[in-house]
């Protein structure tokens, strides 16, 4: 995204109250000044009075806030997480340090290129980036990191016998991405069915959206009917641990699917994520625009490295997704807690020394 904190102004629409200190620091980067606005409208009137920006929370985008900021000659940014974010579920308010700053489009919608689709038809990507990407790619795997970080470390998938194992991510149901890049396949049991009916011979194992396992969010399948289709439920399984007993994924739009290219797992897309369409996986539903022939490493320096904004959350500071990633390591092995101890413990006896007292 191109701005600097020169662009004096932002209306910032969509942001829940708890998530606003999480966009704050990102923010500052960016504007001089930025006011949260209680609506669409609200934002759309404050932008006709005082200029600047408008940024907006993309899955909550009403329909015709495009053509009405167009009309007015105001600038629409969409916000969105990252693909590296935390140790925890959004929707459980765990905040993230990744946030991706959109102003094309965003890379969940296929129906108009995104900033990243635009950075992955045409980037020209440098061998030290490649190296890069690659030296990042090989740490995620080899940490088992993935977008939440959710879940035991290993599945109880039952023994192999022989057969090809599938596996299936469920997703949330009414999520934006399922929405608008499902194709063919639009909830969890129709994928089931869609890829049973493809692999009659494979081992399916379905692993749930850890979204509906926590009863947060829609696309619950019961479990008589996930075995109707699917050899076994993978429950409260992380994405790696998952991942790890699979043979092939198939997918409708879920970003394990990009997980798994980075583990090198044959893909099957049934809608249009961002990661398909580059030769990378088999696309069930292809997208003729995107013409170009990507090596992994090239859709992992897009898609983590160049199109993402990171914030450490420890200081608050810039940083690249190399520390996010390392930190995210440091959580998954319990250091980030001594960790943060340490810090409160240095904040408490900077107060102390404030206040002329000592600590024993």
């Amino acid at each position: 995204m191109n701005t600097t904190r020169s662009t004096p102004q932002a209306e910032v629409i969509g942001i829940k109250p708890w998530k606003r200190w999480q966009i704050d620091p990102f923010l500052q980067r960016l504007y001089a000044r930025w006011h949260y606005a209680g609506s669409a409208d609200a934002a759309l009137r404050r932008q006709a009075r005082h200029g600047g920006d408008l940024l907006i929370w993309a899955a909550r985008e009403p329909a015709d806030f495009a053509a009405r900021a167009q009309a007015q000659q105001a600038r629409v940014i969409r916000i969105e997480d990252g693909f590296l974010r935390s140790v925890g579920l959004g929707s459980n308010h765990v905040g993230g340090a990744s946030l991706v700053f959109d102003e094309r489009g965003i890379y969940f919608d296929p129906r108009q290129p995104s900033a990243l689709e635009h950075l992955l038809q045409n980037q020209t990507f440098s061998p030290e980036l490649l190296r890069r990407a690659a030296a990042l790619r090989e740490f995620l795997v080899r940490h088992g990191l993935s977008k939440y970080n959710v879940g035991a470390p290993s599945s109880h998938a039952a023994a192999r016998d022989g057969r090809p194992r599938i596996l299936v991510p469920g997703q949330v149901e009414d999520d934006a991405s399922v929405r608008l890049g499902a194709a063919g396949p639009r909830t969890n049991l129709q994928l089931l069915r869609a890829v049973r009916e493809q692999q009659p011979e494979a081992c399916i194992l379905y692993k749930p959206h850890p979204d509906t396992e926590a009863q947060t969010r829609a696309g619950h399948v019961p479990e008589h009917e996930a075995l109707r289709y699917a050899d076994q439920v993978l429950h409260h399984t992380g994405a790696a641990a998952a991942l790890a007993q699979a043979d092939a994924v198939h997918t409708m739009t879920s970003l394990m699917g990009f997980e798994a290219l980075l583990r090198g797992l044959p893909v099957t897309a049934w809608g249009q994520p961002f990661y398909a369409g580059w030769g990378l996986t088999e696309d069930r539903t292809p997208l003729p625009r995107r013409t170009r022939r990507l090596q992994l490493d090239e859709l992992v320096a897009g898609a983590l490295i160049l199109y993402p904004r990171y914030i450490d959350p420890r200081s608050g500071a810039a940083c690249e997704p190399e520390e996010i990633a390392r930190q995210l390591a440091e959580a998954g092995s319990g250091l980030a807690d001594a960790s943060l101890m340490r810090r409160v413990a240095r904040l408490c006896r900077g107060w102390l020394r404030s206040q002329g007292l000592r600590h024993g």
